[in-house]
């Protein structure tokens, strides 16, 4: 154990090995800090004041630099100024001299110029004429090419503005189709429409809703779509046949949606479907088709034909409409479900009394013929019972006749066979 004493307090501590080596440690941990910032601050001292010393001193060299650079510049400017004078001298003699010769070239230069004038305007006169012919020929090659300019114009023109007016009808055509459609066509088919359009509304408004595309063609001809809805009871209570009809801008002869209504009708009628409906894009200036949905049951029993926009709508009018009528479907169906079973029990019942019936007619007839042969067989054997009693009387007779027999009898008129009786039965007696 180690006693430490506190320093404050003067009270006396026992602190044993490990506690004494910590406060140790701390102590020595200071002490090693308090040195450590104490030679750090001398070490900053003694760097700034080299950093100073240093300075100085740049400073000082610094200024004899600038003092001797200076004085150099005060001596090449000293003799800068002398040696500009000698050439200033030097160059003004020599610039009079070149001055006088330059005056009688100019004078001799004057003269020739004079001749040269001369010379150029001959040339200039025959130039001008030159100048004029090609000028000439210019304007009337640039007369021929204006006329030509102006003839392609008018042609780009006129070709230009067929472009045009045929694109401004192309535009008219789609904002028309737009506006009555209301609906994203634009590179889609009515038929990629309309499937487009159900199935977005499908999985919220139709989850037990049948609607594909009629696949059977067994009969030589199919619908478009299918609709089939049934209740959760599987009855089913609408079931719809649509075709779609698109007339594109290419097609040579124009369609009415009339003559579609026959084979439509006749596809409904083969698929069992209640209801027809013709979504059409033809005869798209036809008021009537414009203004809304279109029956035509008057002509083919519960036929509509509608535009595209109507067709989400068209569905739900009818399938509320059926759902209100569910309550009386599903009693119907379960009224011919029960006069199913009746018909189902006659028909059984009907089947076993012609099952019977044929066998009866055959076990009758077998018997009948079994009746037949034992009458026969009995006739046989009663025409064998008249031989055998017939046989039997003969018999009888017969038997009457032999024992009718006697000796006497047989011997009468017969003296020989009477003799030899006689003696046989002496013998006997002997």
């Amino acid at each position: 154990m180690n006693e430490i004493k506190c320093p404050n307090c003067h009270k006396v501590f026992n602190l044993d090995e490990a506690g004494y080596a910590d406060i140790l440690n701390q102590v020595r941990n200071e002490a090693f800090d308090k040195a450590l910032n104490e030679r750090l601050m001398i070490a900053e001292q003694e760097k700034k004041a080299a950093v100073e010393l240093a300075e100085t001193k740049i400073a000082s060299e610094m200024d004899k630099i600038t003092a001797m650079k200076v004085a150099e510049i005060e001596r090449l400017k000293a003799e800068l100024k002398s040696s500009a004078e000698i050439i200033q001298a030097k160059v003004v003699g020599e610039f009079k001299d070149e001055s006088n010769k330059k005056d009688i070239e100019i004078a001799r230069l004057k003269e020739e110029l004079k001749s040269a004038d001369l010379t150029k305007q001959l040339a200039l006169k025959e130039a001008l004429g030159s100048v004029e012919k090609q000028r000439d020929d210019l304007k009337r090659d640039l007369e021929a090419k204006e006329t030509e300019k102006k003839l392609l114009e008018s042609s780009l023109k006129e070709k230009y503005e067929t472009q045009i007016k045929d694109r401004d009808d192309a535009i008219e055509r789609l904002k028309d189709m737009k506006t009555k459609l209301s609906t994203k066509m634009v590179g889609e088919t009515l038929e990629q429409h309309c499937e487009i359009e159900f199935s977005k509304i499908r999985s919220a408004a139709f989850p037990m809703a049948f609607f594909e595309k009629d696949n059977d063609a067994k009969s030589g001809s199919k619908g478009d779509y299918i609709f089939r809805e049934s209740d959760h009871a599987g009855t089913e209570f609408i079931s719809i046949m649509f075709e779609m009809k698109n007339e594109g801008d290419e097609t040579a002869t124009k369609k009415k949606n009339e003559d579609f209504f026959k084979e439509l009708d006749k596809d409904r009628n083969e698929k069992n479907c209640e209801y027809a409906i013709l979504v059409s894009l033809l005869e798209s200036n036809n008021e009537l088709y414009n203004s809304g949905i279109v029956d035509v049951s008057h002509r083919y029993h519960k036929m509509y034909v509608i535009r595209p926009q109507f067709f989400i709508p068209m569905i739900t009018l009818l399938r509320n409409a059926a759902q209100n009528s569910l309550k009386y479907k599903t009693e119907l169906a379960l009224v011919k479900a029960q006069n199913i079973d009746i018909s189902d029990f006659e028909d059984e019942l009907n089947k076993f009394k012609d099952a019977f019936g044929r066998n009866y007619d055959l076990a009758s007839n077998k018997f009948k013929t079994a009746i037949d042969e034992i009458d026969k067989s009995i006739d046989h054997l009663q025409k064998t019972k008249e031989a055998l009693l017939g046989t039997d009387r003969n018999l009888r007779l017969a038997n009457d006749k032999a024992q009718d027999v006697t000796i006497k009898k047989l011997t009468r008129g017969n003296p020989t066979m009477a003799a030899k009786f006689e003696e046989l039965k002496k013998s006997e007696s002997d």
